[in-house]
């Protein structure tokens, strides 16, 4: 039993980024549930859940535990991706202490959506470029390595493109929201005059 609790650990763990998506669609669900029985659910809503929820755990979370695993636990760290421990590590810890900072700025319903912007375009630059190295390191030197070759790769790809795709589905929904109610509103007041 403890080597299965152990193996699920490190799963969990060594997938971070898989996995805090996840919890992020998760607790957005159960913020849909929320607002549905509190005030309806509109598209707009379901999208603001799915990108608030996603800036919350696959961005300030996320970037937290980054943070933490590059700068205390520097060795292990550059261990699982392959790496020899370099003085470069801080200061990619420092980037992913910023961009969780952003992330949980970002979070609040009441922030804009260029606020929620600014917070993905960071980490999409910087999880891109990681992308980049990744792929460079696996074509120069077959860096296999878990944390170069493993689902860090696909996350880094991937991750920013949901991110901005939550984004425009919720500008997009709140925008036709917006447009619809004052179409309602004009269509009031003809009736009304």
């Amino acid at each position: 039993m403890q080597a299965v609790i152990e193996g699920a650990i490190t799963l969990v763990l060594s997938n971070f980024t898989v996995t805090l998506f996840l919890l992020g669609l998760l607790t957005a669900g159960i913020g849909m549930l929320r607002a549905r029985r509190r005030d309806g659910l509109t598209a707009a809503v379901v999208w603001e859940e799915l990108l608030n929820h996603f800036l919350l755990l696959s961005v300030g979370v996320s970037y937290l535990y980054n943070f933490v695993m590059h700068s205390v636990f520097g060795d292990f760290t550059a261990e699982i991706i392959g790496w020899d421990q370099s003085p470069f590590q801080l200061e990619v810890a420092f980037a992913s202490l910023g961009f969780a900072a952003v992330g949980f700025l970002a979070f609040p319903r009441r922030q804009g959506w260029v606020v929620k912007l600014a917070a993905l375009l960071g980490p999409a630059l910087f999880l891109w470029g990681a992308a980049a190295g990744h792929i460079y390191q696996i074509a120069t030197a077959g860096n296999q390595a878990q944390g170069n070759a493993g689902s860090i790769l696909y996350t880094d790809i991937l991750l920013p493109l949901i991110g901005f795709v939550f984004l425009w589905g919720f500008v997009a929904a709140s925008r036709r929201e917006r447009q619809d109610a004052e179409v309602d509103r004009a269509v009031l007041e003809v009736a009304e005059a």
